[in-house]
């Protein structure tokens, strides 16, 4: 039996197993679940409702990114996504862990309001999927799929706001992870590490957001998603957010 990875398609945390899994060299293949119905069948599968959802060949199961890039760690040791080193590899892993607990849920409470704010939108981020629907019947299914996201996800219009206030202060987080070499440097050279596949594939999602774009790609941050994450489907217009409290772009 061939592992078998359970995602939606255009999830960050999908994402980060997926080039996990690639980069041991393990084969696998995708199960592709529909938004919002994915929460119930992920927790009839998995006990619990958030992608990915991974089977091993060998029948074992797990979900969430950080679990099973762990266990993936132990199953397949090469190519390492620790270093050997003891005080860089505890750094590292508290960048994965911030990276999954923090930035991870933003995206989710950043990218669903605007969707059903802009249901012309959703259909670019299905391009490349296997669940394929006319772009008609998306633009007129996301507002009941964006509400119900929306209330999975706490994505009040006050958390909304909360996070793109706090958005500067994350990104100067990263950068100055970067900096330090707890983040590898774009462009990466070698095998990127466990916080690397943890936190880009977050920043790769914020950048299909045209308002909050300008603010991200030109720092470091926004250089390392855009170096290891580069064919991210889907767009919103600029426009969508609310103004008031978008990030200045960046001066780097």
């Amino acid at each position: 039996m061939r592992t078998r990875l359970f995602v939606v398609h255009g999830s960050h945390p999908c994402r980060t197993v997926q080039r996990a899994l690639e980069l041991k060299g393990v084969a696998f293949s995708l199960v592709e679940l529909p938004p919002l119905a994915h929460a119930a069948i992920q927790r009839a599968l998995f006990g619990a409702r958030t992608v990915p959802g991974i089977r091993f060949a060998d029948g074992e199961k797990l979900s969430g990114s950080r679990r099973i890039v762990a266990r993936l760690e132990e199953l397949v040791p090469e190519p390492a996504l620790l270093p050997a080193d003891p005080a860089a590899r505890e750094r590292v892993l508290e960048a994965e862990r911030w990276g999954d607990e923090v930035l991870q849920p933003i995206a989710r409470r950043v990218l669903w309001p605007a969707l059903k704010a802009r249901p012309s939108a959703a259909p670019s981020y299905t391009e490349g999927g296997k669940i394929a629907l006319p772009a008609a019947v998306q633009r007129a299914a996301i507002p009941l799929i964006a509400r119900g996201e929306i209330a999975l996800n706490k994505a009040s219009d006050a958390a909304l706001a909360d996070d793109l206030r706090a958005l500067p202060g994350h990104l100067d987080r990263i950068d100055a992870w970067i900096a330090d070499g707890t983040l590898s440097a774009p462009p990466v050279e070698g095998t990127p590490n466990r916080a690397d596949l943890q936190i880009a594939p977050t920043l790769a999602l914020l950048m299909t957001l045209e308002d909050l774009r300008p603010a991200i790609a030109p720092r470091p941050a926004g250089q390392l998603a855009a170096a290891l994450f580069a064919d991210w489907a889907g767009s919103v217009p600029a426009g969508t957010l609310p103004a008031g409290a978008l990030p200045a772009p960046a001066s780097v």
